[in-house]
């Protein structure tokens, strides 16, 4: 990666280092140009990052060996990828944490779109991004953060299930035998276990509703020993502060003793959304939690201390009291978000509030990483490294 001037910068220097470095993990030498090179391609400019415009843009007098090679590499060169972005991990987290602690990991899902119906996992889905459906492919990811940077630490492509059930589709497409259909909350909470694992420095883990919803998830974080604060729809069941389902019954000295609570008619959970509208207005606090371009943002939010209801007729013990947080804008008709939290019961509002915003940081970083990969001029090929560390090159093998 040369300049016109002949001389390597600084930065140049930085990024060789960088790629040196992935490189190694990749073991066999003859994989390490190749690595070098994929990682290349996809700081060049171009909208495709496949390998075949990739190699056009890399070798143009020999895009056929060069799409040998990279396609080789992505395709059946036997490295890992949990290596590779442990590598990563070890480089941006140390920079990261110079400049203050680890606040958050934040489990996520992005979509890539994706023409056509071959590639693997790629299917018309749901891209909480757009909002919409589109011809995707989605990849279920956990970052680290801190105040003002964030870097993704585990990746996995998301298999519909309409992959995961068409042998054919498998087949053609080589997907290994041994992997199944898992929602997105199974995939998440696998790389949560693994980050623990990894003695990744712990922080209450932070998700959307489409993650915070799932009880089993939930409950998959707390058995792990880290808190949360995570979304859930407004049709979550809870109890009214104070309350709780009923003792079981007395066991009256024959059959099995009864293990199950109980509810009533008199004594039933009731949404979040009832919850919240029930409140008075003087629950509702304004707070602001970081500043925009512009101006603090802020919303009005209210808490209760609340057990969670779902399903708990099918337990014999109750589920702890966690916070519900609530918010509700001013120029909104009714709350409009809905989040659950296993912070201390000592907890401040404020606390609660920023971390529960604190996943604007993934959105951003990602949507800044993929326009900063577009806008490396044509006749440029001095790479600047980003202002906050973003976890190196993403690959999608296969």
């Amino acid at each position: 990666m040369g300049t016109s001037h002949g001389t390597p910068g600084p930065q140049q220097k930085r990024v060789a280092a960088y790629l040196d470095g992935l490189a190694q993990v990749a073991g066999h030498a003859d994989r390490h140009t190749p690595l070098k090179n994929y990682c290349t391609g996809l700081l060049l400019p171009g909208e495709r990052k496949s390998v075949e415009p990739m190699a056009a843009r890399l070798a143009p007098d020999n895009v056929r060996r060069m799409h040998q090679s990279l396609h080789h590499l992505v395709a059946d060169a036997p490295w890992s990828d949990e290596a590779l972005l442990a590598k990563v991990r070890s480089y941006a987290l140390t920079a990261m944490r110079q400049k203050g602690p680890v606040q958050a990991w934040i489990v996520d899902d992005t979509g890539f779109v994706k023409k056509g119906l071959h590639s693997v996992g790629v299917t018309r889905q749901y891209w909480g991004q757009v909002g919409k459906q589109e011809n995707c492919r989605v990849a279920v990811s956990l970052s680290v953060a801190t105040r003002t940077a964030s870097l993704p630490i585990s990746w996995q492509l998301y298999l519909p299930e309409v992959w995961a059930n068409d042998p054919g589709r498998r087949r053609a497409a080589g997907v290994p035998e041994q992997i199944a259909f898992e929602t997105k909350p199974a995939i998440a909470l696998k790389q949560l276990r693994a980050a623990v694992a990894a003695d990744i420095p712990g922080a209450p883990v932070l998700a959307d509703a489409a993650y915070g919803t799932d009880t089993k998830f939930r409950a998959g974080i707390t058995a792990l020993d880290l808190p949360y604060v995570v979304g859930i729809q407004s049709t979550v069941t809870v109890w009214k502060p104070g309350e709780g389902p009923l003792p079981k019954p007395a066991w009256k000295g024959t059959g099995r003793p009864p293990k199950l609570r109980l509810r009533s008619p008199q004594q039933q959970p009731i949404s979040v959304r009832e919850l919240a509208l029930a409140l008075p207005p003087s629950a509702w606090k304004k707070v602001t939690w970081r500043q925009g371009g512009k101006r603090g943002l802020c919303s009005r939010f209210a808490v209760a201390r609340v057990r969670p209801a779902p399903r708990d007729f099918e337990r014999s013990e109750p589920f702890a009291e966690e916070w519900l947080l609530m918010e509700w804008p001013s120029e909104e008709a009714e709350p409009t978000k809905y989040w659950l939290s296993t912070l201390p019961a000592d907890t401040k509002l404020t606390v609660l509030v920023r971390l529960a915003k604190h996943r604007w940081i993934i959105e951003r970083d990602y949507e800044e990483l993929k326009q900063d990969l577009r806008r490396f001029p044509q006749c440029q090929v001095e790479f600047s490294l980003p202002s906050r560390p973003a976890g190196g090159p993403h690959i999608f093998r296969g």
